[in-house]
């Protein structure tokens, strides 16, 4: 498998290789040895969440309060997507500046998103179904959202027609506000949150 790193210090893109036959195709979706290797993180799923939407559904962006934290390995089962990671982590060279990739069934493609980073994504095709493993379970009271249509963030949905949003996300504070209340994650002198 290709492990590309992203903008954002410790989000990185997996592609896998595949293997074809007249069969189909084979792949190893993802090697937590080879994954600790490059992000220098053991990442030991604790959790694994599927999400179905309707073709120009937004969601996000999401991440968790540290502690617990979350890292995410996001892959879509089906369909295609466009998903984008934001950093959110406060002292952080590189606060706020995100990255856009597309995922599908297809290409096999994943996601690796450390803790303290933002995530979200536009739903492209209908019945698109992304999977998050992470590693950590949902602790209720610890979810940061941000809303994804925030100006300062500028993120590139390009979606043709107004998205399918949920109250929650589109009642979310800004960066601005999440800042404010003190709710994003700090990047400590070690570079890590």
């Amino acid at each position: 498998m290709l492990i590309e790193d992203m903008v954002v210090p410790g989000a990185f893109v997996i592609t896998p290789r595949q293997i074809p036959d007249e069969r189909g195709t084979f792949y190893e979706a993802m090697r937590d040895d080879l994954l600790e290797k490059a992000t220098g993180v053991a990442f030991r799923p604790r959790q694994i969440n599927y999400s179905v939407s309707k073709r120009h559904t937004l969601r996000g962006i999401h991440s968790v309060s540290i502690p617990p934290g979350q890292a995410k390995f996001v892959t879509c089962v089906r369909g295609a997507l466009r998903d984008i990671v934001v950093d959110l982590r406060i002292g952080s060279p590189t606060f706020l500046r995100h990255q856009v990739n597309e995922l599908d069934a297809e290409s096999g493609r994943s996601v690796y998103v450390p803790e303290g980073v933002g995530h979200g994504f536009l739903a492209l095709t209908d019945d698109a179904c992304i999977c998050y493993v992470v590693s950590s379970t949902y602790v209720p009271g610890t979810q940061i959202d941000i809303n994804p249509l925030d100006p300062e963030l500028g993120l590139p949905w390009n979606c043709p027609e107004i998205p399918l949003i949920s109250d929650k996300d589109a009642k979310a504070p800004t960066v601005a506000e999440a800042a404010a209340a003190g709710i994003l994650p700090r990047l400590s002198k070690a570079g890590t949150p």
